[in-house]
């Protein structure tokens, strides 16, 4: 299994949205990174969903349901199916994961601004332990 994390504004595209839906298509992505992991993605794997803008937090966790497809809206860039798993106990602020020297390496802090990140199982572990206080 692979881990990854999705970032989305709540104004947008919210964890309240993905929960309501219980799944959707993950489309949009316009960087080529982001598209190959989105490539990367296989069915079952899990995302931490990832709230931007004044939020700046993981919010909960998704499943990648169906894997690689054209996006809908262009077709030379590429979208993935994710569900609703689990809200985290608790939202892991950016801030948080900054402070976390565990953590330092991790692409949110490193590459904030990529919009689909792989994780490592020891980031996902650790995020998750945060969220539980």
């Amino acid at each position: 299994m692979n881990y990854w994390l999705v970032k989305t504004e709540p104004g947008t595209y919210s964890w309240n949205d993905l929960m309501r839906d219980k799944k959707t298509t993950w489309d949009g992505v316009r960087n080529f990174q982001a598209r190959s992991n989105l490539k990367a993605m296989k069915k079952g794997d899990l995302a931490f969903v990832y709230h931007s803008g004044d939020e700046k937090a993981v919010i909960g966790i998704a499943e990648i349901t169906k894997e690689f497809f054209p996006d809908p809206k262009d077709k030379e860039w590429a979208a993935v199916e994710i569900g609703f798993k689990k809200k985290l106990k608790n939202p892991v602020t950016l801030s948080t994961v900054k402070a976390t020297k565990k953590l330092a390496n991790m692409y949110l802090v490193r590459a904030a601004r990529l919009s689909v990140q792989a994780v490592t199982q020891e980031e996902f572990d650790l995020v998750m332990a945060l969220s539980e206080g």
